[in-house]
């Protein structure tokens, strides 16, 4: 049963209105709490694991968490969830409801055994709370080698809240799989979606660069550029793209050629053509991932849509400014890949709360982060 101090605290969150269009400015972020989803946890006969994105419904006072099973567990689907606060920080997360994602022929999304070249890989959702229709990313599929060729392109896709199938963008041509080297890597493509302009815009991030436009991020500082896209909501198009450069990764893989990354899970429209922007840094031999959250700003970057390679082009790029690496907080912070502004604080200010991908690996965490957004 919930306490009467858990109650008195909800009681004093006010309600989120249109939160992902204004936010003012952000001086930093306080780290308030972490709550952790057992391993393996069951909802209405799925498991629960591979948590790539989060949204606040402030209207109906819950959260939508896409999974990034991508039907090998269960079929693609996204939770519903209520998150309980106490004054210390997060008390509990309570899952409400899943709905299974609905491909544009009404039946589940199938597996990669049943039909590789139409399984999702979904990354990332959100809600218009303007028409009450949800959009979601999938990565697609990049498999070329010597015993097969699948390929799928990444794909924003709208949806009703029940998860059945309205629309899905038009796609522009550097975005499109290709069994050459042009175009996106495979696992590094759509990730992290928000709204802007009122909800007749949406920003949608690559997480690692095209083949074009450069190098991979490594340990030494090199000129990995990805993609920021803006989508006009009305036409589905792609109207105009930025240019955006990651960090190095920020340790060595152990051993030195084994697995590294650094790319950009999820974005957040501030307003204004300001972001919240998270680089995900893992490396071999270790399992904490380094999370930075960054301030990006689009306002003087050169509009790239016309710029087929970044390699050797002139451009501006988006500006960015650090506001936390979350190696500073003392804590275990495993792979960050969603993001959202929460119900405002009873002291006005807002909540943000990350949340982790354990990729259904005991040894990984489904972890909720949850901070106060200091003007």
């Amino acid at each position: 049963m919930m306490g009467l101090g858990i109650l008195l605290f909800l009681l004093g969150l006010a309600p989120a209105s249109l939160l992902a269009q204004s936010h003012g400015s952000i001086g930093s972020l306080k780290f308030l709490s972490e709550y952790d989803v057992p391993f393996n946890q069951s909802y209405q006969s799925t498991t629960i694991g591979g948590l790539s994105g989060i949204d606040y419904d402030a209207a109906r006072k819950q959260y939508y968490l896409i999974s990034d099973d991508r039907s090998a567990v269960n079929p693609a689907r996204f939770y519903t969830a209520k998150i309980y606060f106490r004054a210390a920080g997060i008390d509990s997360v309570v899952f409400v409801n899943v709905t299974t994602l609905m491909a544009a022929n009404g039946r589940p999304y199938p597996n990669s055994s049943q039909d590789p070249a139409h399984t999702p890989d979904p990354e990332a959702l959100r809600l218009d709370p303007s028409t009450g229709r949800m959009f979601w990313s999938s990565e697609g599929e990049r498999i070329v080698n010597k015993k097969d060729t699948v390929l799928e392109n990444p794909a924003v896709t709208i949806i009703t809240p029940a998860g059945k199938y309205v629309d899905t963008f038009i796609l522009p041509d550097n975005l499109r799989m290709r069994a050459i080297e042009k175009g996106p890597r495979q696992n590094g493509v759509f990730e992290g979606l928000s709204f802007a302009d009122n909800y007749k815009t949406l920003y949608v991030n690559v997480e690692e660069p095209l083949y074009e436009d450069g190098p991979r991020a490594d340990t030494r500082p090199n000129n990995a550029w990805i993609r920021l896209l803006k989508f006009n909501i009305a036409t589905r198009r792609n109207t105009a793209q930025y240019a955006y450069h990651l960090d190095p990764v920020a340790h060595p893989a152990i051993p030195p050629d084994a697995f590294r990354i650094n790319g950009i899970p999820d974005i957040l429209c501030l307003g204004n053509d300001h972001f919240l922007v998270i680089e995900r840094s893992y490396s071999s031999g270790s399992m904490a991932c380094t999370i930075k959250v960054f301030l990006a700003d689009i306002t003087a970057a050169t509009d790239i849509l016309r710029i087929p390679s970044l390699q050797g082009a002139g451009f501006t790029p988006t500006s960015k400014k650090l506001l936390l690496n979350m190696d500073s907080l003392g804590i275990f912070v495993d792979n960050i890949e969603g993001v959202t502004f929460g119900p405002d604080l009873p002291n006005g200010h807002h909540s943000l709360i990350f949340v982790s991908d354990n990729n259904f690996n005991p040894l990984e965490k489904t972890q909720f982060l949850l901070f106060e957004v200091i003007p």
